[in-house]
């Protein structure tokens, strides 16, 4: 069975690279019949913390990614936090040390740095020169009776090419020489990545590792650690980055990078899930709004690009817009939206503010865009800027609005279509029509220039309200 897994350490907030990995895993999984495993790599014991966990499995549900193990549901091969599973972790580097594929290293900070610059100097990568692997017991013994606390490096074969066909990338071989011998147990006691992601992955049974390129590099080390141990080698799938517009590597001056970013920004969860499966990949039609259903039925790993990908914040504001105009129920979105609504201090009842979504939701591409469009529907007291003052002035201005607040003082009810009839009502008295006739009407209603169309306002608001501020206008430019 095809199984897959994401990994993220709980150190911040979920990066939009990383959601992207998780949702490629997720497409992978389900187009397969597989399964995904949530893991937390949290052996980082300064920078993890809870409440970021807590965060990761939060926005990843909100995307709508679905997991079939992990430290929030358990399963069959937990447990699924790498801080509790420190004793596994314990067994196979023994193993190692024993079958000598690994050693203690008892090197300094400051000698390994004169290492590195020295190899740096004379044009060499720099990597550990390996003068600890031969260390006889009796000099083990005075290291540690001067304090020095060792460091287990695992023994890297000299002269290996490590030889892989990447599921994205292709066939890839890397020669051992560039990295050497490398730690897999910190001075602390606490394992490495490279190590504990071996052991993890071969014990969970995970059958492809799908990851960022970032990680190619590992990607070798790894591979010797599953040798070392006996166990079966996944496949690999390294995913191409994600580039900002300005084609450099996708970063916070790019503007916001975490998923609970977009989210506070008013994004749609549908919206971002489709933009990051496009991401590296495309369906074989040439479609860009597609339903999870469909991402998952035409997700094929062999079609994903080599080439980075970039983050087009514009298209994604357009797909979010297409989500909220076309794809979203009217009652769905009025729920996401009343947050924003009362954020903004725009207090109604829900009923109104499905009304006001009603109106307004082809002209948002995000929720933050309420804002400015709703407020129209919720502020009377507002402010006339000196283009306003200037166009309320002329005399056929102020008559238009004059002629309104007559034809309506009475009544108890404006429908749209009642205020559209009474306009034409006003164009043929007073022979004005167009930006003439509809524009002093509009400012002396909402203080704009341009906006909602007149007879929604009209109908949402209420008569009682449009009275209130056509006579606010009259005085204060009578």
């Amino acid at each position: 069975m095809i199984r897959v897994r994401f990994a993220p350490s709980p150190t911040g907030f979920l990066h939009v690279g990383n959601a992207r990995t998780a949702l490629f895993n997720y497409l992978f999984a389900k187009h397969n019949n597989g399964k995904l495993i949530l893991r937390v790599e949290d052996t980082d014991k300064e920078r993890s913390k809870k409440e970021y966990e807590d965060m990761l499995i939060e926005d990843l549900k909100w995307l709508g990614i679905e997991w079939d193990e992990g430290p929030d549901i358990g399963g069959e091969y937990g447990p699924y936090r790498q801080s509790e599973r420190l004793d596994i972790y314990n067994k196979y580097i023994q193993e190692l040390l024993e079958k000598g594929h690994a050693y203690y290293c008892y090197c300094l900070p400051e000698e390994l740095e004169e290492e590195r610059k020295k190899a740096l100097a004379e044009g060499r990568p720099p990597r550990y020169s390996g003068k600890c692997r031969h260390l006889t017991q009796e000099e083990k013994k005075q290291y540690e009776e001067k304090g020095i606390k060792p460091v287990v490096r695992f023994k890297v074969p000299d002269g290996r090419i490590i030889v892989f066909d990447d599921l994205i990338k292709g066939h890839i071989e890397i020669g051992v020489d560039e990295f050497g011998d490398f730690v897999i147990v910190r001075q602390d006691g606490m394992p490495t990545y490279n190590f504990v992601v071996v052991v993890d992955d071969a014990l969970m049974k995970i059958s492809h590792v799908i990851r960022g390129e970032d990680h190619l590099s590992n990607t070798p080390k790894q591979i010797l650690i599953y040798e070392a141990l006996g166990f079966d080698i996944p496949e690999f799938a390294h995913l191409p980055i994600i580039l900002g517009e300005d084609r450099s590597k996708l970063s916070k001056r790019h503007g916001a990078v975490s998923v609970r970013a977009f989210k506070d920004e008013g994004y749609m969860p549908e919206a971002l899930f489709n933009f990051l499966s496009l991401l590296g990949w495309h369906p074989k039609e040439d479609r860009e709004i597609l339903s999870k259903e469909e991402i998952i039925n035409e997700f094929d790993i062999k079609d994903i690009h080599k080439s980075p990908a970039v983050f087009d914040r514009t298209k994604l504001r357009w797909m979010n817009g297409v989500y909220i105009r076309e794809i979203i129920p009217l009652e769905e979105l009025t729920k996401r939206a009343e947050p924003f609504f009362k954020g903004f201090g725009y207090i109604g009842s829900f009923d109104y503010y499905k009304k006001v979504m009603q109106a307004i939701r082809d002209s948002i591409e995000t929720l933050m865009d309420i804002k400015e469009r709703a407020r129209p529907f919720f502020v009377d007291e507002f402010e006339f800027d000196d283009k306003a003052k200037e166009e309320l002035s002329n005399e056929t201005a102020y008559k238009v609005i004059q002629t309104l607040y007559e034809k309506i003082k009475d009544r108890d009810t404006l429908t749209g279509e009642e205020f559209k009839k009474i306009m034409k009502e006003i164009q043929k008295e007073l022979k004005v029509k167009g930006r003439q006739l509809y524009h002093p009407v509009r400012i002396a209603l909402t203080g704009e220039h341009s906006g909602v169309g007149l007879d929604i306002l009209v109908e949402v608001i209420g008569i009682e309200r449009v009275k209130k501020r056509l006579q606010r206008a009259l005085e204060y430019f009578g």
